[in-house]
């Protein structure tokens, strides 16, 4: 079948982008994404009232919504209606998929192959090493992906009938819940949230599994999927991110827990099992899963630094976590710890890591510190409100994660603009920088003398 013109003309335009700037691509189509869910939530037919809602706002849930945030500006359960709360979950499908991913599925549906161009964009986005990987990779995106919401509403599905809710309702707040727990989104579809189910393993438990499965990253799954139990085959990456990801999970629940565990605010009138429950979930959650099951506004001011430093790790590369990555933290302490031991190169699981990993690890978390900083100095000059409070919302935003203190609300409409922006470079700034930089290799024919300055 012959391709149409008109796309045989876009396709070389794209091309001709992503030869000269792969990074600039990627933000061009992830705006005009959002721009286009924004237009659609302003339209009357989006809000529960009838009536368009302010810009502003529309355009915070839509960059929320496909950036996999959840931070919400309205309720999502009751302001906007149940066309809106579709256009908000198709933009929980569309970021959590990965705007290259779905450039790659463009182009399959065009010319029914993967050319090398559309390899390259989505490697970059899943950072898969081998082009020959990238086609197998696509469609373990969209069948994963699948899989296991389905797999989410099915479970969930039978708890909101036992509830009460009626057919419609359980299906509808089973699939959002299911498509927003592995996107890791922390959209709700219910005024309430998450809050009345505290301790209920039946729901918190599929959640907390989605959540955590989604901050994998789809690289950790295909290679899991591919060489299954034998433990020695799997990739350094995928062996550094359960790891990581496992001791994070495990340090959060239990410093959590400790924090928490007497606190009548919080945890304190709960049960032991349910302590439990709260606490693993809590401990999950700034993977970049965004829900809660209590209020985070109460918490001990230790919850929320810790929160904080989990919140900007994040989850894994390619996945639909934000934050710098468990592996760019895993390589930095890896670096520290062969620093302290005296040795010149950094391995781990019997595998040495290349030193422009290294580097390009330092770069992303000068970067995302960095960012971090300018934003919460842009809010605290807006706001005025306290610097844990800030922090926490700017953290939250900046590693697309969702939690919030209860004062996104009451943002004003200049810092509703400032964590819109924040959003989207916290989904797409620390990925094409560090494309950007990985793609760089200059070759000096002279080099300078070597000279070490004093450090520490």
């Amino acid at each position: 079948m012959e391709v149409p013109r008109p796309f045989l003309l876009a396709r070389e335009k794209v091309d001709q982008v992503a030869r000269q700037s792969p990074a600039r691509l990627a933000l061009t189509v992830f705006a005009s994404v959002i721009a286009v869910f924004t237009a659609l939530l302003l339209t009357p037919q989006a809000t529960a009232s009838g009536r368009s809602a302010p810009f502003a706002d529309a355009l915070f849930t839509a960059t929320s919504a496909v950036c996999v945030t959840g931070l919400v500006t309205v309720p999502t359960g009751t302001y906007w209606s149940g066309f809106g709360q579709a256009v908000i979950l198709a933009g929980i499908q569309v970021g959590g998929l990965g705007v290259m991913t779905l450039a790659s599925l463009l182009g399959m549906a065009v010319s029914r192959r993967i050319g090398l161009t559309q390899r390259l964009l989505t490697a970059s986005e899943t950072k898969t090493a081998r082009l020959g990987e990238v086609g197998s990779l696509v469609r373990v995106v969209i069948l994963t992906s699948l899989v296991l919401e389905v797999a989410i509403a099915v479970v969930l599905v039978p708890r909101f009938l036992t509830l009460g809710d009626s057919l419609g309702d359980a299906l509808w707040y089973g699939v959002f819940y299911a498509v927003s727990a592995f996107n890791n989104a922390g959209f709700v579809p219910t005024e309430e949230g998450l809050m009345p189910y505290v301790g209920d393993w039946w729901m918190g438990l599929p959640i907390i599994l989605g959540v955590f499965i989604g901050s994998l990253g789809f690289p950790v799954i295909l290679n899991i999927a591919n060489r299954g139990r034998d433990v020695a085959r799997w990739s350094l990456h995928t062996k550094l991110t359960l790891a990581t990801s496992g001791l994070l999970v495990l340090a959060g629940s239990v410093l959590i827990g400790a924090f928490e565990w007497r606190r009548d605010e919080t945890f304190g009138g709960l049960d032991l099992p349910t302590k439990i429950l709260a606490s693993l979930f809590a401990g999950v959650m700034p993977r970049s899963g965004g829900f809660s099951t209590v209020d985070t506004g109460e918490m001990h001011e230790a919850t929320w630094l810790l929160t904080d430093a989990l919140m900007f790790v994040g989850g894994g590369s390619a996945s639909t976590a934000g934050g710098i990555k468990v592996t760019t933290l895993a390589v930095m302490l890896l670096a520290i710890l062969a620093e302290a031991r005296g040795d010149q190169d950094v391995e781990a699981f019997g595998r040495r890591v290349p030193r422009d990993t290294l580097r390009l690890a330092v770069a992303v978390v000068f970067i995302g510190a960095s960012t971090v900083l300018v934003a919460s100095l842009l809010l605290l000059e807006i706001t005025g409100w306290t610097l844990d409070v800030v922090l926490f919302e700017v953290l939250s935003a900046f590693a697309t994660v969702g939690l919030s203190t209860g004062v996104t609300a009451d943002l004003p409409e200049t810092g509703k603009y400032v964590l819109t922006a924040l959003m989207f470079v916290g989904r797409t700034g620390t990925m094409t920088v560090a494309a950007a930089l990985a793609l760089r290799d200059r070759r000096r024919v002279i080099r300078y003398p070597e000279e070490r300055p004093i450090i520490g």
